[in-house]
């Protein structure tokens, strides 16, 4: 990054397994990722610890799945759990070059037999200047996802100044774009790729994309671009695509 441009990916990366769960592909994933070479990653789905898929699998990382990905390049990173089993837990994750000032993951659950969180982190870029960042997995219901909404909305209101920057991105299962309403009237934030493209990005099922349940909002920042990553790896690994952006800073 530049003092001035800012790249991010948003990807929910399928618990480091391919779309038909047959193989463990984290360590592709890793390569991948690392060519795009993002400012910062916003990750869903990523394994904090499976003690069966360990045994079971003989290049499972001795270390964390956001340890492994962050390695020697994203120095900063934050996890926050989701769903918590017998074997192990999993959740979202941010891994930056940039420094945390801190972060805070919060419990937007509605039953057990689905967990969720929102994991907020505030950034100090170049220049000491402060980003709130927000990495979320809503839920596959329109009741919970209105619920969850609500609950990130209250959130940004008690913990965000309105003249700081934001983003939030990640797996928003909104393919009917219900969220925009309250993103746009009561936040003031946009959908990156729409406001470029007037639709949203199609990012699933990753070798035939048709559903937009990727997406990335921001707000006092200037978008550059946005594209989902398709075609060679990306429609091989998850069974999401990645979305990637850049912003101009303030």
């Amino acid at each position: 990054m530049s003092d001035s441009h800012l790249k991010i990916v948003t990807y929910n990366i399928h618990k480091g397994f391919s779309a038909s769960n047959w193989r463990f592909i984290l360590h592709e994933i890793r390569h991948a990722l690392r060519e795009v070479d993002a400012d910062i990653l916003f990750l869903q789905e990523i394994q904090g610890e499976h003690l069966r898929h360990a045994l079971k699998h003989e290049n499972w990382p001795d270390s964390s799945q956001f340890e492994f990905l962050a390695d020697e390049i994203w120095h900063h990173h934050a996890y926050g759990k989701n769903a918590i089993y017998d074997k192990g837990h999993h959740g979202n994750a941010i891994l930056s070059k940039f420094d945390f000032v801190h972060w805070d993951n919060i419990d937007v659950s509605l039953m057990k037999t689905a967990s969720r969180s929102l994991l907020h982190g505030v950034l100090t870029l170049p220049g000491d200047r402060p980003l709130h960042v927000i990495c979320v997995h809503l839920g596959l219901l329109g009741y919970e996802r209105e619920l969850q909404l609500r609950q990130l909305i209250q959130r940004i209101d008690s913990h965000i100044p309105h003249d700081q920057p934001m983003i939030i991105a990640g797996d928003f299962n909104d393919w009917r774009g219900r969220a925009e309403a309250w993103f746009s009237r009561v936040l003031g934030v946009s959908e990156v790729f729409k406001g470029h493209y007037g639709r949203y990005a199609r990012t699933f099922p990753a070798w035939m994309p048709v559903l937009p349940m990727d997406r990335i909002y921001s707000r006092g920042l200037e978008v550059v671009s946005c594209r989902p990553l398709s075609g060679r790896p990306w429609r091989h690994l998850s069974d999401h695509l990645p979305l990637l952006s850049e912003f101009v800073l303030p």
